[in-house]
This record gives structure tokens, sequence and C-alpha cells, in this order.
């Protein structure tokens, strides 16, 4: 599949929802658990944080949205965590294994070296191996495991963190 990678705007948050309400809905892939609104979106949309990365990956053929991905300043009450972001991963479900997150992953990394960022770290729902081995195909490593982290419909979930240095 043919991709473009660029800088998310407000324009695409319909487009977002398209791909990260379903994998909601689908109450397997992550622990979010309600869809968001357009003006849920937007919204946050508008208020990234000025040095985060968020990236969208346009499909060459159409410019349909297929994924996006983001990394978020790890805390903000403190310099001392400037160097880790969190970065979440979201691939529309019939896209899955057709490069968009490799593609996303090589964009975000270099735009999150150029602000500065030497760390990322996220959590992975234990039972997503799909997103653990995606993952680990980029390097990251799996540091522990956040017990009974998240409640999805009463049942609850661990969650797997892991890590990549730049």
């Amino acid at each position: 599949m043919s991709l473009h990678i660029r800088r998310a705007c407000v324009e695409d948050a319909a487009a977002m929802l398209a791909v990260l309400n379903p994998i909601i809905e689908a109450r397997c892939y992550t622990v979010l658990d309600a869809p968001f609104t357009l003006a849920e979106q937007r919204a946050f949309i508008e208020a990234f944080p000025k040095r985060g990365v968020f990236h969208v990956a346009e499909r060459g053929d159409d410019g349909e949205v297929v994924g996006f991905q983001d990394v978020e300043p790890f805390a903000s009450y403190t310099h001392a965590f400037d160097h880790v972001g969190v970065i979440g991963t979201f691939v529309r479900l019939d896209c899955l294994r057709e490069g968009v997150g490799r593609a996303l992953f090589a964009s975000t990394f270099a735009a999150a070296r150029d602000l500065g960022y030497e760390k990322l770290f996220t959590f992975i729902r234990a039972d997503n191996l799909a997103a653990r081995a995606a993952y680990a195909s980029q390097g990251f490593r799996e540091i522990g495991v956040a017990s009974r982290h998240a409640k999805i419909d009463g049942a609850y979930v661990d969650e797997i963190m892991v890590e990549l240095f730049l």
C-alpha cells in the first residue's frame, strides 16, 4: 500500500474517528471504552501539545486516512521527564498488517527525535498480541505488567508497559 504520512490537523477529525471508533467498539484492542464525538476529537486535536507529534497516514491512491499516531509529553509538572513521550498508534482494522504502522513509526520517531525526545513509552493491552508484536518489531521492549489496570465491561484487563530509547 502506498502511504503518505503528514501532520494531523483539525480537518482530519472525522477521518480519525472512522479509524478510532471501530477500534474502541471492538472492545479488544484498546482500553478506551467509549466512542468519541466529532466535537471531542476536534477539541483533542486543537489542544494537542505544541511539543507533541501527531501524524496521519493517508492511503496514496485515494487519500483516505487509514491510521494515526501521536506522541505527547509524559508529564508537564516537572522537567525531569522532558525527554520522555507517550506514544499511541491506531490503524484502521481492515488495514492491519499492510505497513501503516511501520510508516507511522518511522515518521514519528524522526519527528520525536527532532523535538528532543529520547524515550517513548506506552501501555498495550496484554491480550492485544498483534499490537505487542508491532511495537516489538519497532524495537520497544516490555518492561512490566500493570495487572488489572483497566476494567472494560466488568472484566479486568492487564496492560503491558513498553519503552523504546530513540
